[in-house]
């Protein structure tokens, strides 16, 4: 990741900028205390809690640095253009084979839930979908084999 510019929606950047300032002014504090709880048991090598708040310390330290190059470098796209399905853009597309309409939110890889029908751009289906216009086949293959789409709407 190192000098490339990360795209985020606005909601996937403020997302990423609450889960640092929680790690950053809440959770660091939390850290500090259970420490220096542990350090008051007494000897520090067959002390499990002080070890594993050290190991938690390191996991969230690496977490920090992460958050803060990712938000330096971030490039905030909003889906404004209606015309084609841009990052930010939700989509509303048909399912050719089984009938069916479903909606997701074209998002960068760092904001991507699949559970929450936001898939990232990079996926094989928001690759096809980008630059699409109402009305256009997308096919996609996929592990079952190819899947058609209409894009029906762009949001």
């Amino acid at each position: 990741m190192a000098g490339e510019q990360v795209i985020l929606t606005k909601e996937g950047f403020d997302k990423l900028q609450e889960e640092l300032d929680d790690l950053k002014y809440v959770k660091r504090k939390e850290l500090a205390a259970r420490i220096k709880l542990a350090i008051s048991y007494g000897d520090l090598k067959e002390n499990s809690e002080y070890h594993s708040a050290k190991e938690d310390q390191a996991f969230m330290e690496t977490r920090i640095q992460v958050l803060e190059k990712m938000l330096a470098t971030a490039r905030v796209v909003e889906g404004g253009n209606l015309d084609n399905v841009q990052i930010g853009a939700s989509v509303v597309l048909h399912d050719v084979e089984f009938d069916e309409k479903i909606e997701y939110q074209i998002v960068a890889p760092a904001e991507a839930n699949v559970a929450a029908n936001k898939i990232s751009y990079e996926s094989p289906l928001g690759k096809e979908l980008l630059g699409k216009k109402i009305g256009d086949r997308i096919s996609v293959n996929a592990p079952m084999g190819v899947i058609e789409y209409e894009l029906l709407e762009i949001k």
